[in-house]
């Protein structure tokens, strides 16, 4: 099992920061795959970013966060981060983060341990 809490949501303004962390517990946090995804208001759950064991960086094909989020893991602290920048009100979202150990780490279905979430809400 690995246990997986997520932190760091919050209301911002357009064009602010934030960065969200999840910590995680139970297993080797360094033998999974770690991925954020997002969920907003009457929408389906869709990717964000995924950082695999190996540290090869995927980020949404959309192209909606590329060059604004940026994933990261530290091994040592067993903690992911995925740090927001330049926010915009339709990245409002609960933000989730999970585990898994298929790759490469870009579908929900290749993770197996969720979080239970934070808010992150952007106003205009």
């Amino acid at each position: 099992q690995v246990q997986l809490v997520e932190s760091g949501g919050g209301v911002v303004q357009a064009g602010g920061s934030l960065r969200l962390s999840c910590a995680a517990s139970g297993r080797t946090f360094s033998a999974y795959n770690i991925g954020w995804f997002r969920q907003a208001p009457g929408k389906e759950r869709e990717f964000v970013a995924g950082i695999a064991v190996s540290g090869a960086i995927t980020y949404s094909s959309s192209g909606s966060v590329r060059g604004r989020f940026t994933i990261s893991r530290d091994n040592a602290k067993n903690t992911a981060y995925l740090q927001m920048n330049s926010l915009k009100p339709e990245d409002t979202a609960d933000y989730y983060c999970a585990a898994g150990q298929i790759s490469p780490p870009i579908a929900a279905a290749y993770y197996t341990y969720w979080g239970q979430g934070t808010q992150v809400t952007v106003s205009s």
